[in-house]
């Protein structure tokens, strides 16, 4: 467990082998704590990673719209062609893939930020000892910096469409946000490993890539058979299509879902930091040995 212990010259943290469970209102008043105090160096990682992100690009900017488009591209044509049914949309084809990629990617982008953070700051993390919030914080202003770019593709799509828009447009962030959160959490849970293991951020790549097709980004929601199942199992589903819907049409097609998918994401998210906090020093510990 660790105790802070100040003296004269500097403060000092001890570390016993006390289980810090077993003091559960010092833990969370430990966590909170940390979580304030890592909010100034969150904010320099996270202007420091952006700025190298896209000073060393030469598209830049246009990274952030690329995916979107080209996925949208691929599959209106292979609509068109009817190579594969989609389906009816609610919105026009090419919004609802652009859309949906954009929401998809932002999932993603929280999933494995975490892992990222972790990973990119290793010598960091044996060297200093700060708040390990901070590297989870820094990125989640990235993901949130980096929708705010897509918003424009997002913007320009409802415009060139000529997508109407209901009132629920401005409760869609909501909606936004605990999708946000989803990602947070797996990537919480993953990222103590994958600091250790390059097979997590590989395997994760894998994954994402099946996930997506399990996720109703590129057809509508499925209705029956065995896919329509796992669909509705996957937690991403109620979230993600949410979203779309509040900031489309204004009609939630499966408001006990999200409900259910929103409080396994935040209760998910405290117990995966919870977890980070612990494994953390064990982590730090093997990767200075």
């Amino acid at each position: 467990m660790q105790h802070p212990v100040s003296n004269k010259r500097s403060p000092s943290v001890i570390y016993t082998p006390e289980s810090q469970l077993r003091y559960p209102v010092q833990l969370f008043q430990q966590m909170w704590h940390d979580l304030l105090a890592s909010r100034e160096l969150a904010w320099q990682l996270m202007v420091r990673n952006i700025s190298a992100q896209y000073r060393q690009s030469f598209l830049g900017l246009f990274w952030a719209f690329i995916p979107p488009i080209v996925t949208a591209i691929g599959f209106t044509f292979a609509n068109n062609a009817q190579i594969v049914n989609i389906g009816a949309t609610d919105i026009p084809y090419p919004a609802y893939v652009m859309f949906s990629m954009t929401l998809w990617q932002t999932f993603t982008e929280a999933l494995n930020g975490p892992i990222q953070a972790v990973t990119t700051s290793k010598q960091m993390l044996v060297r200093i000892n700060f708040p390990r919030e901070a590297l989870v914080l820094s990125k989640l202003g990235e993901v949130f910096f980096n929708f705010g770019i897509k918003l424009i593709l997002i913007v320009a799509l409802f415009v060139w469409f000529r997508i109407s828009v209901s009132w629920t447009v401005i409760i869609a962030p909501v909606a936004l946000i605990h999708l946000i959160i989803l990602g947070t959490c797996f990537g919480l849970l993953l990222a103590p490993m994958g600091a250790l293991f390059t097979d997590i951020t590989k395997g994760l790549n894998f994954i994402t890539t099946f996930w997506l097709f399990l996720t109703p980004v590129v057809y509508p929601v499925p209705r029956q058979g065995i896919v329509a199942k796992l669909v509705q199992l996957n937690p991403v589903t109620p979230l993600l299509v949410t979203t779309r819907e509040l900031a489309t049409n204004g009609v939630v097609s499966n408001p006990a879902g999200f409900w259910v998918a929103s409080f396994v994401a935040i209760a998910g998210l405290l117990l995966a930091w919870i977890i980070y906090r612990l494994a953390m020093p064990f982590v730090v510990e093997r990767m200075s040995s």
